[in-house]
C-alpha cells in the first residue's frame, strides 16, 4: 500500500485541513443539486465557493476555528468583498454555524445571527436553506 514519505513544510498542514473543509462545503453542496463554482484564486475577493441553484447565486467564505465556547470572537477577514455568507467550521468538534457577514471588525460567534449545523450534509443544508 503506498504511503506519504515527503514531510510537509511548516503551514501546509494547516492549509491542507483548511482546504478539506471549503471541498467538504462543496461536496456537500453539489449532492443538494446547486451548482458549485470554485475561484482560480480568491485573494482579494475572499469568495472560496459560488454556489447557484440556476436563478440565483451566492458567495461563501469558509473559515475554521478551533472549537470553544460560543465566547469565541471572529475577525471579520471579508470586509469589503462581495461576500453574501460564511460557514465556520470547528476543526476540533462535529458542528459548524453559518451565517450573513456582518460589517464590524469582530463579533462573538454567539452573537452572528447565524444557525449551528452538525458536520453533516443534512444539517448543513437545513441551516443554509434557513438563512438564503
Amino acid at each position: 500500500m503506498p504511503k506519504r514519505s515527503t514531510p510537509h513544510h511548516a503551514g501546509t498542514r494547516k492549509y491542507l485541513e483548511n482546504c478539506s473543509f471549503e471541498l467538504l462545503c462543496a461536496h456537500w453542496f453539489v449532492q443538494a443539486d446547486w451548482q458549485v463554482f470554485t475561484p482560480l484564486f480568491d485573494h482579494g475577493h475572499k469568495t472560496d465557493l459560488l454556489v447557484s441553484d440556476g436563478p440565483k447565486y451566492f458567495r461563501i467564505q469558509v473559515k475554521t476555528v478551533e472549537a470553544g465556547s460560543d465566547e469565541l470572537e471572529l475577525e471579520n477577514k471579508w470586509s469589503g468583498s462581495n461576500v453574501d455568507y460564511v460557514a465556520v467550521f470547528a476543526k476540533n468538534s462535529t458542528w459548524g454555524i453559518i451565517f450573513p457577514v456582518f460589517s464590524e471588525k469582530k463579533r462573538k460567534l454567539k452573537d452572528t445571527g447565524g444557525v449551528k449545523f452538525e458536520l453533516k450534509r443534512a444539517s448543513f443544508m437545513k441551516a443554509f436553506h434557513s438563512l438564503a
